[in-house]
């Protein structure tokens, strides 16, 4: 599957507030990583669903783990918990 496909930039573009600090001509070009952790962050519960949709939610949930093993991240508490016991939950042969 393409990282960035039509479906996936169609999704950035419906949520364009969420990246109001990026041009507009850069947004379609935000990495899926970036696009995982923005959503997980600020999005509502419609816009996860539909992140997972596009892009799996095993591959939220691999996103998702490499971000916080790292020394640093950009994940607040109660997301990083509410985000890790739902793929605790959720995802098949948990990827932590």
């Amino acid at each position: 599957m393409p990282e960035n496909n039509e479906e996936i930039k169609k999704f950035i573009k419906e949520h364009s507030s969420l990246f109001w600090y990026i041009k507009e001509d850069a947004k379609e070009k935000i990495s899926i990583e970036f696009l995982v952790e923005t959503i997980l962050s600020y999005g509502n519960g419609n816009d996860v669903k539909k992140l997972f949709q596009l892009i799996s939610v095993e591959r939220a949930a691999q996103i998702f783990y490499m971000q916080i093993s790292r020394k640093r991240t950009n994940y607040r508490p109660r997301t990083l918990h509410f985000f890790k016991l739902y793929f605790d939950r959720h995802v098949q042969g948990n990827t932590n």
